[in-house]
């Protein structure tokens, strides 16, 4: 039963670091992120579901698929208070303007955002919106859009294990994971979702996983390895390939 609780407690951690859902007060001890990670497909598949379900559910209910591409990224944007997405900017910000490592850890953190990211964030969003209008309306493509979402939140788990931290602070140090059986955990929830998919998950995850690796040895190769920034931008170029493929494959059927 303390085994339980404590599995519960972390789950409840990563719901509370990685959105804004409402998961009650963590009581007693607070887990450190890093014994956190594996839940992180979890919190992807609560996403996923509402994404994808807010996406079909508007379609059912008359809206055009543009339309209700739009409001459900919108939604998801809300449930997670947008934190991958300021990742995403600050990363692409300190990469593009940075002079030297230094230089490029401290564009990252600088809270105001650049137009290196302001084009990130532009192109992502309308490639998630149109990929996501691409998509047929039905049951099936909600548990595809979950396995996406999981998959790429598995992506920082990897990165936590893979990299070394960039930093001697901040998320990316305190959260950096050595124990692979954590994410050997997090592969395993993501399984029953991939399996429930499909055929049509196979490329969409060869996409997931291209990006991840590419962006990884981006991030080593920029600024020596990964911060929280480069883990959210991971999880969003990422989760974004993975649409972008799964609409490709399901428009033209011949691929």
């Amino acid at each position: 039963m303390r085994w339980l609780q404590k599995r519960l407690k972390e789950l409840q951690v990563s719901i509370l670091f990685l959105t804004r859902l409402p998961a009650g007060t963590v009581k007693g001890n607070v887990p450190k992120i890093a014994n956190t990670v594996w839940a992180f497909p979890i919190v992807g598949c609560i996403v996923g579901l509402i994404i994808g379900g807010s996406c079909i559910g508007l379609q059912w209910a008359g809206l055009s698929p543009v339309i209700s591409s739009i409001l459900a990224i919108s939604i998801g944007l809300l449930v997670t208070g947008a934190l991958h997405e300021d990742g995403l900017a600050d990363s692409v910000d300190g990469f593009g303007g940075g002079q030297d490592i230094p230089n490029k850890l401290e564009i990252m953190r600088d809270s105001r955002i650049g137009s290196y990211g302001v084009l990130a964030l532009i192109l992502t969003l309308a490639a998630r919106i149109f990929a996501l209008s691409d998509l047929p309306s039905n049951y099936q493509i909600i548990i595809l859009i979950i396995s996406i979402s999981m998959t790429s939140r598995l992506v920082m788990a990897f990165y936590l294990f893979w990299l070394p931290s960039a930093r001697e602070d901040g998320m990316g140090h305190h959260a950096g994971v050595s124990n692979l059986t954590t994410i050997l955990t997090g592969v395993a929830f993501c399984l029953p979702a991939i399996l429930l998919s499909g055929s049509d998950i196979f490329w969409a995850l060869i996409g997931v996983t291209l990006m991840a690796l590419s962006f990884g040895l981006l991030a080593k190769k920029q600024v020596g390895g990964q911060t929280g920034d480069i883990c959210g931008a991971g999880q969003v170029l990422s989760e974004t390939t993975g649409l972008i493929v799964l609409a490709t494959i399901l428009t033209n059927p011949v691929i």
